[in-house]
C-alpha cells in the first residue's frame, strides 16, 4: 500500500496518495503498531505537501494522535514540527501556534524540558508575528505557570520581546529577536522572529495605555 502511494505521487494521482498511505496506516493498527502506523500517514503527508497542503497537514494530525494515544509522544515532534511549519507557509498562524503548544504539551509528558520550553517560545514568535499581542500575552502567561518553563532561558527571551512591544520600542524587539536562545528554533520560526517587528508598534503600545487607564479607573469607582 505504502509502494502504492509512492507510485500514485509519481504519476501525479494526488486523491489516491492519501487513500493508498491510510489503507497502509489501517493494515498497521490492525497488527497493534502505531509507530509504523503513523509512518505511513506521515509519510502520506509529506508527499501531499506541495500540492495538497490541507490534506496533508490531516495526516499529519492524525499521525500525531495515533502516537498520543499510544503513549508514543515523543516520537511525534517532528510531526508537530512539520505540520506547525505547513500551517505557517498557508499563513494560518493561530493554527501554527496551535501546533507547537500541542509539541510542548507532549514534551512536558515525556519530560522533554527544552523541546517544551521551544515550543512555548515557537508559538509566542509566531502570535507575534501575526500581529496578535494579546494572544502572545495570554499565551506567555499560560505558559509561565508551568515551572519548567518560567525557570528557563525562553521564558527570559519572550519576557524581553513582549516587554519591547509593551515599550513600542522596534530596535529593542530586533534585538531581542537575535536572541541565540532563537536561532536554536526551527528554522521556520526563525525566519518569522528575523522579521519582527510586524504590526503597529505605537497602536499596541497606546492599547495598552487606555487599558490601564480604564483598569485605574474602575479601582477609583466607589459605586
Amino acid at each position: 500500500m505504502e509502494s502504492a502511494g509512492a507510485l500514485a505521487k509519481e504519476l501525479g494521482l494526488w486523491n489516491e496518495v492519501s487513500d493508498f498511505y491510510r489503507r497502509a496506516s489501517e493494515f498497521y493498527r490492525e497488527c497493534g503498531r502505531s509507530q509504523p502506523a503513523s509512518d505511513a500517514l506521515a509519510k502520506g503527508a509529506s508527499a501531499l505537501e506541495d500540492k495538497a497542503p490541507e490534506e496533508a497537514i490531516k495526516l499529519y494530525d492524525e499521525a500525531c494522535a495515533l502516537l498520543e494515544d499510544d503513549g508514543k509522544e515523543q516520537m511525534a515532534f517532528d510531526l508537530y514540527r512539520s505540520a506547525a511549519s505547513l500551517y505557517v507557509k498557508l499563513e494560518k498562524y493561530s493554527d501554527a501556534a496551535g501546533f507547537f503548544l500541542r509539541l510542548g504539551s507532549a514534551a512536558d509528558k515525556c519530560n522533554a524540558i527544552n523541546s517544551q520550553c521551544k515550543g512555548y517560545l515557537s508559538a509566542i514568535i509566531i502570535y507575534l508575528y501575526a500581529h496578535d499581542f494579546q494572544q502572545a500575552q495570554k499565551c506567555y502567561n499560560d505558559c509561565s505557570e508551568v515551572q519548567a518553563f518560567l525557570n528557563s532561558d525562553q521564558n527570559r527571551c519572550a519576557m524581553k520581546l513582549l516587554s519591547a512591544y509593551e515599550e513600542g520600542d522596534a530596535e529593542e524587539v530586533k534585538r531581542a529577536a537575535q536572541s541565540n536562545v532563537i536561532n536554536h528554533l526551527d528554522h521556520v520560526v526563525i525566519r518569522l522572529a528575523k522579521k519582527l517587528p510586524t504590526g503597529d508598534l505605537q497602536a499596541i503600545k497606546k492599547d495598552l495605555a487606555a487599558d490601564d487607564d480604564r483598569d485605574s479607573l474602575d479601582e477609583n469607582d466607589l459605586t
